[in-house]
């Protein structure tokens, strides 16, 4: 690890990944119907999946979001400060690039193979690419 990641903004950090979950909170609090439909489920379908389940469970998809979005902002912090790029622009820009590049190939090949709906592709990529340029615009602008 070298020096600037060890005196990283941790603040930076984990604002970003809660300003991307939130986003996320958002995003599905919209999309969820169309979502669920493009998964072949309906709420009451996920009642009835859910109703065994410990509260511990069902909370687990949530923390493991957030966790996920802590290592992006880790990660990007690292690729911003590494590149020079430690701005608004840059976060975005870098933040775009890695959606592009890992986040949408990665959706879409796992997606196509469990034969998944392109709409579910869609939606979830869409998701990514929002927390991901929330959390670069972020990082990027309080990274320094």
């Amino acid at each position: 690890m070298t020096a600037a990641m060890a005196n990283l903004n941790h603040l930076a950090i984990v604002v970003a990944a809660v300003a991307a979950w939130m986003f996320g909170a958002i995003y599905y609090g919209i999309l969820g119907k169309v979502w669920l439909a493009a998964q072949g489920k309906t709420m009451e379908s996920c009642k009835v999946e859910n109703a065994g389940r410990s509260t511990l469970a069902k909370a687990f998809p949530f923390v493991l979001s957030f966790v996920a979005e802590l290592v992006m902002a880790w990660a990007l912090y690292g690729i911003l400060l590494h590149m020079g790029l430690m701005t608004v622009r840059g976060g975005i820009i870098a933040a775009a690039l890695c959606w592009l590049g890992f986040v949408l190939t990665t959706i879409a090949v796992n997606n196509a193979y469990s034969m998944r709906k392109p709409m579910l592709t869609l939606i979830d990529a869409g998701h990514w690419l929002g927390a991901l340029l929330v959390i670069g615009a972020i990082v990027g602008w309080l990274g320094n």
